[in-house]
């Protein structure tokens, strides 16, 4: 087994040396240009590979609209280079929420999501000082069985999970949701989508990752007489239903998914894991989905791996955890190279359907020395930055000048964003950012300790 360990390479070479060391398969490219490169989706051609993850911010008002911070990030997104921004999570119905200040598009406060689309665009090319316009795309989401619209769990289950149940304490009669809500929730993300055409966004995501309500649904096995249960044909369902009936409604908007590729949650409450080792992936059903997606017309499809409540350095790999969680029994490389190594068996199956990469901020400045090595082994097709959005907006910028990320603005893995996120607060980077984050992960740590 090997060790956990802190990033502490002083250059490429060491770098190098442990990867060697943990035989772990990582690529590395002195040459980035391939980053560069334009890509074409949708009908829309963007000007780089590179995407900022739809990471939550909660720093919405309490109706949904986005706040001050909100509109900040985004703008601050824009003008530093990403040629593509997704937008974090955002509910379809209030007992989806998972924080009272999650995003919550309406009609009360679409001028508000019009504002930061315009202000998004308007960033980005202010700061190109050209006509360039940028790719954007609205997450939609029902948190599940992590909803908490009032600070407070709320679980909405689609099936009963020994492992998963346990977090909150979940007794075995907890109600599960029915297909009857089921069938009404496809009307709430019909709405929100026309919303978000409304508000200028270029598509919207249908959140099916971390197993929030549309993620469980794919591996809801025991879910007994019902549509949306048992069969794989029945699990993706609630996923295949959705986009289908929002492409009937909305023609000036795509639709696509975040998808987890693999759960790491033992079977059968998990879904593209080895039956007998939930620890190891089985693709099988993950492909027949990818292929029925992209079949359907899918333009471009965001992955992930993991679900952050049980196993996190599998969709996230840290230096230190949040607070109360111990290491994990094996080294980030390892879990960085496991979320590259399952994404690139994808993306070779289907190398015509542009995938969006994760799990590269563990990795600081030598980031794109590995992203672009993976482009060209064609393992993916864009890259994605989550936390390293937060610490690091402008690295695409620093990068396109100077050809290399500077060390002292990079992501330091020390899960202060999530650990803000737990005890309630507004997220952002507590390291690059901390004249207004630090104060933010104090003031949240004080309230959480007071409860």
């Amino acid at each position: 087994m090997s060790i956990h360990e802190r990033f502490n390479f002083k250059n490429k070479d060491e770098l190098l040396r442990k990867i060697e060391e943990l035989n772990v398969d990582l690529p590395f490219s002195e040459n980035i240009q391939v980053l560069f490169d334009k890509v074409r989706i949708a009908g829309k051609e963007i000007a780089n590979r590179f995407v900022v993850h739809p990471m939550e911010g909660f720093d919405a008002e309490l109706g949904g609209a986005p706040g001050e911070l909100t509109f900040r990030r985004y703008k601050r997104y824009a003008a530093g280079g990403s040629a593509l921004i997704w937008f974090e999570a955002t509910a379809v119905v209030e007992e989806g929420r998972s924080n009272p200040r999650q995003l919550k598009i309406t009609k009360k406060n679409l001028h508000l999501f019009k504002s930061l689309v315009d202000e998004t665009r308007k960033s980005a090319q202010d700061f190109s000082g050209e006509n360039q316009d940028i790719l954007l795309i609205l997450q939609l989401t029902h948190s599940g069985r992590y909803s908490k619209p009032n600070g407070t769990p709320q679980p909405v289950i689609v099936q009963h999970s020994p492992g998963l149940d346990a977090i909150h304490q979940l007794p075995e009669d907890y109600p599960v949701i029915t297909d009857e809500e089921l069938d009404d929730l496809h009307l709430n993300f019909v709405s929100a989508a026309e919303l978000a055409e409304e508000a200028g966004f270029d598509g919207v995501d249908i959140k099916a990752c971390h197993h929030y309500l549309v993620s469980e649904l794919l591996a809801s096995f025991t879910r007994e007489n019902s549509k949306y249960g048992g069969s794989l044909e029945n699990r993706v369902r609630f996923l295949i239903e959705t986009i289908k009936k929002i492409k009937q409604n909305c023609d000036k908007i795509f639709v696509t998914s975040r998808l987890n590729l693999y759960d790491a949650v033992q079977f059968p409450f998990g879904f593209g894991v080895d039956k007998n080792n939930f620890l190891q992936p089985d693709l099988k059903e993950t492909k027949k989905l990818v292929a029925r997606l992209y079949d359907d017309g899918m333009p471009i499809l965001n992955t992930s791996i993991g679900n952050p409540y049980l196993l996190p350095h599998f969709c996230r790999p840290f230096n230190s955890p949040v607070k109360g969680k111990s290491t994990p029994p094996e080294h980030p490389l390892e879990s960085v190279a496991r979320l590259i190594r399952i994404v690139g068996e994808v993306q070779k199956e289907f190398p015509e359907l542009p995938l969006v990469g994760t799990g590269y901020s563990w990795l600081r400045h030598y980031f794109p020395n590995v992203a672009a090595a993976v482009v060209e082994s064609g393992a993916v097709s864009l890259v994605g930055q989550g936390r390293g959005a937060f610490a690091y907006p402008d690295s695409v910028n620093d990068l396109a000048r100077t050809g290399k990320m500077n060390p002292r603005k990079t992501c330091t893995g020390c899960s202060g964003c999530t650990q803000i996120m737990i005890d309630g607060g507004r997220t952002g980077c507590i390291v690059r950012d901390k004249e207004i984050y630090g104060l933010e992960y104090r003031n949240a740590r004080k309230r959480k300790s007071q409860k």
